[in-house]
Order: C-alpha cells, then sequence, then structure tokens
C-alpha cells in the first residue's frame, strides 16, 4: 500500500519584478514574500486520518466591487514597466502546486481572476500580470517578458506544467507564447480570445474614439461591455446612477483615451501576430467560449481554433458575456476539473491528481439525477456477513479497498443514483473505472455538449486500465466496474440496435468516428465479450420501471495474495464473483414480482399521500 506524506516546499526568492499584492494593497518584499512561499497547506494533521469525500473548505466570496476597489490601488502612476504579483488571498500553495500565470485582458489591471484567487490558490502557485496604465510595451515585448518567466521557472517546475490563464488579449498572448515555443509543457485556458479582432466591431470603435474628447470615450457601449462585462442602458441610469458614475470614473482611471487608442492597435497586431503562427501550437489548450460576447464572435473562433489545432478542446457558456471570469456563476477551478486539465506531472494522472468535488460540485453532479430517482424510486438492499439481506446499505464495508462489481442498465443510468446513495448513507465516494471513450477529444465532438462527461470526472471517474485500478486499491478507494462494459450499457434489444443502424446508408462515416478513431476496449478479444462497438442507440419512450439494487455477502481477498497469484485460483474466484452477481440478478427479478409499487401509478398514488420524501414500500425481504 502507498502511504503519502506531504512535506514543506524549499525556500527560494522571487523573481525580479515579482510582487505580493496584500489585502490592504501594499507590496511586500521579496524575502518576506519567499518564507510565505516555503509554507504548505497541506501538513497532516490528527483530523486528517478521517478519508474526506468532499472538499469544504471556506471560499472568500469577490465580486465586481472588490475588482474595481483594488484595481484603483494598482493603476495609480508609478511610471513601472509590466510586473508579476501574487494575490495574499491565494494563501500559501502545496509543495506540488504548477505554476499558474495569468494574462489579463485590455484593463491590464491583473485582477480578472479575483472571483478565483482563494480556490485557484489552494492548487496552483499564482503570479498575476499587471501591466501598467501608462506602459507602452509593444505586443512582442509582452510575449518576450512572459518567455522570459517561463524559461526561469522551468528549473523550479521540472516535470511541472506551466499553465496560462488568458482573456482576451491575453489569450493572443498565451498562444503567442506556446508558437514560438513548442518545447514548452503548457496548459492554456484561453478565454474568448481576441484572434477575431479582424471580425469584431471593435475595429469600429476607433473611428468614434477620434472625435470624442477625453473623457467622454468611456461612454461608448462597447468600451464599458468590453472592460467591466456591464449591459448598461439607459434604463438603469435611474436605479446606478451613481454606481455607474464611480464606475465610468475608473473606466477613466484604467484606461485614459491614449491608452485605450494604444490597446485597440495592440489588440490588432496581436491578432494579426497569432493568427500567422497558429498551425504551429502545440500546447494542451481549452477555450472558453461565451454565447454573449457583444464584442467578440467567440463561439465562432472558438470553433475555428480548435478545427486547427490537434490537442485543443471547447467549452460554451451561452448566457456569459465577455469578461466571464468576473461573472458569478463561473468556478474557473470547476472548468478545469471537469475538463480534465488539472495535472501536476507531465502527464494526467486520473487517480493521483484528483481532486474532491465542492459540495456545490456533487449538488450539480446529482442534481439531474433527481428525478429519475423521484420517478423509480429505487430499492437499495445489501447482504450482511451472515448471509442476511437487509434494506439499505448497512451490507456494504465501511472502509476500503473495495471492489463493487456490477450489471449495468440500459446506458449506465443506476450510477448517479449509486452515488449519491453510497455517499449520502455512508459517506463513501465511489470511484468508477469508466470506458476511454468519455475521455478522449474525438469522443467530445460527436456529443452534442462538450461537456457532457465533465460531471463524471468531477465525480472521480478514471479511464479502466490494469494500472488506474491497481492505484485506486492502493489508496484504499471503493472502486466500481461494470466488466460488460459499453455492451452491456447498450443492451442491443432497443429499437435500433448497432446492427440496424450500420444497414442505414451513410452511418458508416459515423461508425467510423466512433469505433476506429475513438479509443476502443479488447480488441483482443474474438468471442461476444469482445463486441464492445459504440453507437447512439434509437429507444422507444417507455413509462419508467423501479429500480432495485442488491449489494451480494461481501468476499474477502486479504490474506490470500500467494493463492491468487495461481491463475487457476484466480479463475475460480471470477468464476465464484460472476455466480454471486447472477444470483442477486436471479433473486431481484422473482422478488420484484411480488413488489406492490413496482409500477409507476401505485408509486405516485403511494407519494402523493405520504409526501414524496417518504421511502416508498416494496417486497417483503
Amino acid at each position: 500500500m502507498a502511504t503519502a506524506v506531504a512535506l514543506a516546499a524549499p525556500l527560494r526568492l522571487a523573481p525580479s519584478r515579482r510582487w505580493r499584492f496584500s489585502a490592504d494593497l501594499r507590496a511586500e518584499p521579496p524575502s518576506r514574500l519567499s518564507s510565505r512561499r516555503g509554507a504548505s497547506a497541506s501538513f497532516p494533521t490528527a483530523a486528517a486520518t478521517v478519508p474526506k469525500v468532499l472538499d469544504d473548505s471556506v471560499i472568500e466570496p469577490y465580486g465586481i466591487r472588490d475588482y474595481i476597489e483594488r484595481s484603483r490601488e494598482l493603476i495609480k502612476p508609478d511610471g513601472g514597466p509590466p510586473r508579476w504579483f501574487s494575490p495574499l488571498e491565494c494563501g500559501a500553495r502545496g509543495t506540488d502546486s504548477p505554476l499558474l500565470l495569468y494574462l489579463p485582458g485590455i484593463d491590464g489591471t491583473g485582477l480578472g481572476l479575483i472571483r478565483h484567487h482563494h480556490r485557484l490558490g489552494k492548487i496552483f502557485d499564482i503570479w498575476c500580470l499587471h501591466i501598467p496604465v501608462m506602459d507602452r510595451t509593444s505586443f512582442e515585448g509582452l510575449v518576450e517578458y512572459v518567455e522570459r518567466t517561463i524559461n526561469s521557472e522551468k528549473s523550479y517546475s521540472l516535470n511541472k506544467p506551466i499553465y496560462l490563464v488568458g482573456e482576451s488579449i491575453g489569450a493572443c498572448l498565451a498562444l503567442a507564447v506556446a508558437a514560438r515555443n513548442p518545447d514548452f509543457d503548457l496548459v492554456m485556458i484561453l478565454a474568448n480570445p481576441a484572434t477575431s479582432f479582424s471580425k469584431s466591431q471593435l475595429q469600429s470603435v476607433s473611428t468614434f474614439l477620434g472625435i470624442l474628447p477625453e473623457p467622454l470615450h468611456v461612454t461608448i457601449p462597447y468600451f464599458v461591455n468590453f472592460i467591466t462585462g456591464y449591459h448598461l442602458t439607459f434604463r438603469d441610469l435611474p436605479d446606478n446612477f451613481n454606481d455607474m458614475l464611480a464606475d465610468l470614473s475608473f473606466l477613466v482611471d484604467i484606461l485614459p483615451k491614449e491608452s485605450f487608442v494604444w490597446k485597440l492597435d495592440l489588440l490588432k497586431s496581436a491578432a494579426l501576430f497569432v493568427n500567422s503562427r497558429l498551425h504551429v501550437v502545440k500546447a494542451q489548450i481549452l477555450i472558453l467560449a461565451s454565447g454573449r460576447d457583444q464584442l467578440l464572435p467567440s463561439h465562432e473562433e472558438a470553433e475555428r481554433i480548435c478545427s486547427n489545432l490537434p490537442n485543443c478542446r471547447i467549452r460554451h457558456f451561452k448566457e456569459s458575456g465577455h469578461t466571464m471570469f468576473l461573472e458569478s456563476g463561473i468556478d474557473l477551478v470547476t472548468i478545469i476539473k471537469g475538463a480534465g486539465y488539472y495535472r501536476r506531472s507531465s502527464q494526467i494522472d486520473y487517480v493521483s491528481d484528483y481532486l474532491l468535488p465542492t459540495p456545490l460540485e456533487f449538488q450539480q453532479a446529482t442534481e439531474i439525477y433527481r428525478w429519475f430517482d423521484l420517478a423509480t424510486s429505487p430499492v437499495m438492499l445489501s447482504t450482511l456477513q451472515n448471509g442476511k439481506i437487509v434494506k439499505g446499505l448497512m451490507g456494504i464495508p465501511s472502509k476500503g479497498p473495495t471492489l463493487l462489481v456490477g450489471y449495468h442498465m440500459l446506458l449506465g443510468l443506476e450510477l448517479g443514483i449509486m452515488f449519491s446513495r453510497f455517499f449520502t448513507e455512508k459517506r463513501i465516494h465511489l470511484r468508477g473505472l469508466a470506458h476511454p471513450f468519455m475521455f478522449n477529444r474525438a469522443s467530445e465532438q460527436l456529443m452534442p455538449d462538450s461537456s457532457s462527461f465533465d460531471g463524471h470526472r468531477l465525480m472521480g471517474a478514471v479511464p479502466v486500465s490494469a494500472t488506474n485500478f491497481y492505484k485506486l486499491l492502493s489508496m484504499k478507494s471503493f472502486v466500481l466496474l461494470y466488466p460488460g462494459g459499453a455492451r452491456e450499457a447498450l443492451h442491443r434489444k432497443v429499437l435500433l440496435d448497432y446492427e440496424d443502424l450500420v444497414k442505414i446508408p451513410f452511418y458508416d462515416t459515423l461508425n467510423k468516428r466512433i469505433n476506429q478513431d475513438g479509443v476502443r476496449l479488447r480488441t483482443d478479444t474474438v468471442e461476444e465479450v469482445g463486441n464492445q462497438d459504440l453507437y447512439p442507440p434509437v429507444l422507444l419512450p417507455k413509462i419508467p420501471g423501479r429500480l432495485y439494487f442488491l449489494f451480494g455477502k461481501p468476499i474477502e481477498t486479504r490474506g490470500r495474495s500467494e493463492e491468487l497469484r495461481d491463475r487457476k485460483q484466480a479463475q475460480q474466484l471470477y468464476i465464484h464473483v460472476k455466480s454471486e452477481v447472477e444470483n442477486c440478478m436471479a433473486y431481484l427479478k422473482e422478488k420484484r414480482e411480488k413488489d406492490p409499487y413496482r409500477n409507476l401509478l401505485p408509486r405516485l398514488l403511494y407519494q402523493t399521500t405520504n409526501g414524496f420524501t417518504n421511502e416508498v414500500p416494496t417486497f417483503e425481504i
């Protein structure tokens, strides 16, 4: 078994032009900074002996007003060049946290991630780029500055990726660095890249700037939206007049007319620079595209960039505006985790790199199953060591490592219910061994929503493999395995199954993308169990029946390691497990016929009379 011990990080001085941004808006000297960076927030304590199933740490909320107030201090003229700072609220990063460099949008303050500082600071070492208001560093100069920083930090980040989070022109800056340095191990999170500047309405803004005196240039609606993400109209004036005057004053300070003209020229040169080099980018990229970006065609641009880059994925946010990171409904850490983009080394380890879900993430992941749970009124049964079957999960071991072997229902719809019940009743976090299709870029492009499998990754699913299986058991996890795999979940007993679909003209193109270009399992097996072709099943609408779960008597393997090294002995254990699963299914098939509430109507009548929160009775055990 593996034992993890958290150690403090070695002390080192901060690089030049980098300072710690404190709560009272002052810069700390490098000596204080280095000692703070040397601390680790992950020393084991007495309370840490109980495995956690949720990340329930308290996060300090920040918003637009905090962004404005802190920016007022940052934009005071100091004559300095661009420099890095680390927000104090990010806290002391862990010993193995990768470096994250935030590259700001046109405002240049470096505070665009203020809503996310606390959460990001728990898993990253965060540096934010600040570009002073009157700074006139060219785009190429900014690219070189970021490159020098990455080069100086690579020696401290051996075998670790460096994250670049950029929005708008900051996303262009990240892409330019990646294009010029294909050997850098970069993970890039890009929000609404300004590479589409030539197709946007921003070019027309420069025409108005020539005839508007300062400070009236800030009344241009595009300007206000570009900087703050606000959608101000004349109808807002009576209610928000005082706040609007204060914000307009802030906009004048953050980008006076001269600086605004400079930034628009900078945007134009950035887009030209990147688009001419985009084809050589090899970095791992996640593009976040807003559906209501009134300044840039971000949705279309994300698709264009992704189609040209082999290591790029997209997440769409239909209700978000241009400055999505300042919106309350966006959680950058959740996005990174769900997309499977968090790693601490050159390759992602879905076991050791996994981060526990927060209560909100757990709620959102299980909420989609709430109505299905209500409609099917699941019956959960388990078996004690003496062979007695009882209601609930009392027969499930309280400690791992434990392997749960089961049988899929159609489309695996039982997974959400199982995960939720195990968590609420036993405080057990199930880790599912899932089909690699759920982790593949090509698979995402086939789905109606590219984030379709993000919830599974957030809840701990890992690609099925012997290595991942061993790692999970070594960590004393509760592992969920379905030997029947995709073939079982698709059932092949629907209105149109695989054999029917392959006879349809033109389906062969989709079939090739799903089964030949994607990741497949059991390709070396010629028997029926190797028939793992994936396909979109065509189903008939059906009134939901009732779900039944029975967990058999636990089979203890502790102390049998030498015995099970023998292939015959291992095969006997396999047959035993298979027999137990079949016995459980036979038991449920017989008993469900005696369930007076098996059909939907009797269940609805019972719930209407007794309340929908009360458990619906079932057959006698």
